[in-house]
């Protein structure tokens, strides 16, 4: 601990600095309010000290442990320390004449003839002098104050000020002294100044602020009307006869399917054919002179037309099994060795055919921000390869019913076509950001949240 020290010999210079040296050891706002009502003996002899706050009333007084608030001596203090913090905001000494005359009644009951008041002031940026006065050091004594010690006092308030509202901010963790505190500089302060309030009005501003309702869904760039190429017939894919991405032109051959089995069937419909058309023959040459012969005539002629249909079937069969393209385009499918050998049932997609320049945007979105989409709502797409550029779009469609995409999860297909067409690539992948409705700021921040409380409470 530190040596005691007397202020008989020591300058004021030194026990200012001794004064401060244990302000700034204080650990503790009780530690620190102790200090000031017992060691400013050192600057100033003086027979009692009350210490005040316009929060907490009197909160230590010289020489007692524990003060009583509900004490009359306690509330009499209390109002003559709330009297010279709104009529005396500097520091300055006074007597029972220059307080209210109930006050005054009571002085020579509790205090001696002279007074001093010391105000700690709240370190506001901006703020005069003593302007927010909201603590003091009341002091009394039996003589008149040292004139002389009166600015050593001043700067030691100062100093043990700077370290008591040090401590007082550390305090604020606790909710309920940072709004005590908050509506003590509120009463403080004119209403124009209070920025509690002009924090409100922004708030209730900002809360009624139109925004666009947005949401975010996975977007790519897809060919706008591309022509499908399916199976026509249920197979074996034998050759893939173009490359990804290649221009084809009208009646070019794309692809083909396995014809060892139709051509099979073909010949064997071609021999049976012959072989009617031959019975036929027979038949007829027996007919001009045998009656029954003749009858047979019509069954023969019928099974001869079967056999050519048949014919003409496979035929058209085979010729099916070549695909060609339907019109000039860029051709779209994947890798040709993942087709070659592959079975394909009929009406199975194999590839598409679409025009460069027809690109539009696909977007899928999720069923959990379905928000509303009029038809030419603005998208915005940030492709993976470019995220600084937005390839911008309006809505063309939005599906009806949610479908389930590769990745098992169920969304909304989303069509945009573009409004500046350029030079870009069917399946670039990225974000696309979909703008619905205008909408409050408030209800923008809190309909996802309160969405997911929906799913769980039932109000």
């Amino acid at each position: 601990m530190d040596a005691p020290m007397t202020s008989g010999s020591v300058h004021p210079a030194v026990l200012l600095l001794e004064l401060g040296h244990r302000a700034r050891q204080a650990q503790t706002v009780q530690e620190l309010e102790f200090l000031l009502v017992n060691d400013t003996r050192l600057l100033l002899p003086y027979r009692q000290a009350v210490w005040w706050t316009q929060e907490g009333g009197v909160q230590t007084l010289s020489g007692v442990v524990q003060p009583d608030s509900n004490a009359p001596y306690a509330q009499w203090a209390v109002q003559v320390c709330r009297h010279m913090a709104q009529h005396q905001p500097r520091l300055g000494v006074f007597t029972a004449a220059d307080v209210p005359l109930d006050l005054a009644a009571q002085w020579s009951q509790w205090w001696s003839a002279h007074a001093l008041w010391l105000p700690v002031s709240q370190p506001t940026p901006g703020a005069t002098p003593g302007e927010t006065v909201s603590a003091g050091l009341l002091v009394v004594g039996a003589e008149p104050f040292p004139a002389d010690r009166l600015p050593v006092l001043g700067e030691w308030c100062s100093i043990w000020g700077h370290a008591w509202w040090a401590l007082q901010r550390r305090r604020m963790a606790s909710p309920r002294q940072w709004w005590t505190h908050l509506r003590q500089q509120q009463a403080q302060a004119a209403w124009w100044r209070r920025p509690v309030l002009w924090a409100v009005a922004a708030a209730a501003v900002l809360a009624v602020w139109p925004v666009h309702l947005t949401v975010l869904a996975p977007g790519e760039l897809v060919a706008a009307q591309p022509a499908v190429l399916r199976a026509p017939m249920d197979g074996v894919v034998e050759q893939i006869h173009v490359q990804p991405s290649e221009m084809v032109k009208q009646g070019q051959l794309l692809f083909n399917l396995d014809e060892a089995q139709l051509a099979s069937r073909l010949e064997v419909s071609e021999q049976a054919l012959q072989t009617a058309e031959a019975e036929y023959r027979q038949f007829a040459q027996l007919a001009l002179g045998d009656a029954r012969s003749k009858s047979q005539l019509a069954a023969l002629a019928g099974k001869i037309g079967e056999r050519r249909a048949e014919q003409a079937f496979l035929a058209e069969q085979r010729q099916r099994a070549q695909v060609l393209a339907p019109h000039d385009g860029m051709v779209l499918f994947d890798a040709p060795s993942e087709w070659m050998g592959k079975p394909v049932q009929t009406g199975e997609r194999v590839m598409r055919i679409a025009q460069p320049d027809a690109v539009e945007v696909e977007a899928w979105l999720p069923i959990g921000d379905a928000i509303p989409l009029q038809m030419g709502a603005r998208v915005q797409l940030y492709l993976a390869a470019d995220p600084l550029a937005a390839v911008q779009a309006q809505v063309r469609y939005v599906a009806y019913d949610a479908v389930a995409r590769p990745d098992g999860q169920y969304a909304y297909r989303v069509r945009a076509e573009l409004l500046q067409p350029g030079k870009l690539r069917i399946g670039l992948k990225g974000t696309a950001k979909l703008q619905g409705e205008k909408v409050s700021l408030a209800y923008w921040m809190v309909r996802k949240p309160w969405a997911s409380i929906r799913q769980w409470v039932a109000l």
